[in-house]
């Protein structure tokens, strides 16, 4: 297994950005702290530095704008283990707008870095002003420059109890820095200055990053406070809250002999979370290991639903989907939202109701109406169809899982018996 912090993908940042130095002596720092891929726990938000996640051979948690560190601090918490390194990825944009987060890791002295991006504006969503945005630096919400002095998030850090803050320029070697700050034993914060190549330099033509810098009243440097003991077990208030869930015993049997990839998708309101739960507890009553992730627009009630589940009679690595081995569509939507994946299958079975055109694809083709027994069950019964036609699955499993929902009443089981037995 290789130990590079990076993988072989090109960095995905714009020319001239200095994310991509960032990113670059992120690895080289962490690789001579002698720390290995798994050994990390990259935690990044909205923004810019967020698409970094594919690069990377850590472990990644991505979350919703300005939330990285409040991810990250319970990543710190629950992991306790001063092998692992936590860093969090963020700009200047997610710091604004969770700032009472890095405030609190960092007087909870939590074990933890924090690296700030701070390109004076929120670059992904159109370069508006941020809480860090220089006094006079021009922004597109702030054409005549921003009448406001911004925050000084390295001093604030510091007075809230960080153990190690510094102040950097990030299209510079920083690597000594990083070194420095993941070396630390508790909350270390690294603001990496930088400038926006698309919005920060044609607004500000002519201005040097040192001298914007300079002018700001924010000086480079490194502080530090005297190393002092975090107590992460004062946040364990609670108790496991996977303890109170039931196990799952097995009653049923499978025939999955390794693990098999899911696809099942639909319109939103057509039930394909519920039927990817159902079929999640199937399996799991059957003796299977499951992941069960969903996606859908945040729109809710319109548009695609899509379901990725993982089913496997061994241990779960990886819950990610890159070659689905079946894929289940219900509805328009559905295809359309994976027609691309589908189009590119060399294998796997393609489960598709009848009522939609049949994509070009190397992928077994299996039709049958799913949406007979009513547009809001479609994917329900295709999920029993589904373990009905491969037999990787007793649909009485999938009986039993329908029963534990609060709204088994309301869903058609007798007419989905009766569909199954004119198979």
């Amino acid at each position: 297994m290789s130990h590079a912090i990076l993988n072989d993908l090109p960095l995905p940042y714009c020319k001239g950005c200095s994310h991509t130095p960032i990113a670059k002596n992120t690895a080289k720092a962490l690789e001579a702290c002698g720390f290995r891929p798994l050994d990390v726990i990259s935690v990044s938000d909205i923004g810019c530095h967020g698409i970094i996640d594919k690069c990377l051979n850590t472990h990644t948690v991505h979350g919703l704008h300005g939330r990285a560190t409040a991810l990250a601090a319970g990543v710190s918490m629950g992991l306790a283990r001063p092998e692992k390194k936590v860093i969090v990825f963020i700009g200047d944009g997610g710091a604004t707008i969770g700032l009472q987060h890095i405030l609190e890791a960092a007087r909870l002295n939590l074990d933890m870095t924090v690296l700030v991006h701070n390109n004076m504006l929120y670059g992904m969503t159109g370069g508006q002003t941020s809480g860090l945005t220089p006094e006079g630096f021009c922004t597109t919400t702030s054409a005549e420059g921003n009448p406001y002095a911004p925050y000084d998030i390295c001093a604030l850090a510091l007075s809230a109890g960080a153990t190690f803050v510094a102040r950097v320029m990030g299209n510079t070697d920083t690597s000594a820095d990083l070194v420095e700050a993941f070396r630390t034993k508790g909350f270390s914060l690294v603001e990496l200055m930088e400038i926006c190549p698309s919005y920060g330099v044609s607004r500000n033509p002519g201005r040097k990053l040192s001298t914007i810098i300079e002018e700001a009243g924010r000086p480079l440097g490194r502080w530090h406070r005297p190393p002092r003991q975090g107590l992460p077990e004062q946040a364990e208030k609670c108790t496991d809250l996977l303890a109170s869930l039931e196990a799952v015993p097995p009653r049923f049997s499978h025939a999955i002999s390794h693990q098999i990839a899911l696809i099942l998708s639909g319109s939103a309101g057509e039930g394909v979370q519920l039927a990817s739960t159902v079929l999640a507890r199937a399996a799991m009553a059957s003796g299977c290991h499951v992941t069960q992730k969903g996606s859908y627009p945040v729109t809710v009630g319109v548009g695609f639903s899509t379901a990725e589940i993982n089913l496997s009679p061994r241990f779960i690595h990886f819950h990610g989907i890159l070659d689905p081995d079946y894929v289940i569509i219900s509805s328009q939507d559905g295809l359309d939202h994976n027609l691309a994946r589908i189009q590119s299958m060399q294998r796997g079975v393609l489960f598709i109701d009848t009522s939609l055109p049949v994509p070009d694809t190397e992928m077994e083709i299996v039709r049958h109406d799913f949406r007979g027994i009513g547009a809001r069950n479609a994917s329900l019964f295709a999920v029993f169809f589904f373990a009905h036609h491969t037999g990787l699955l007793d649909t009485g499993a999938l009986f039993a899982a329908l029963g534990q929902g609060k709204a088994a009443a309301k869903l058609p089981v007798d007419k989905i018996r009766e569909a199954l037995d004119r198979l």
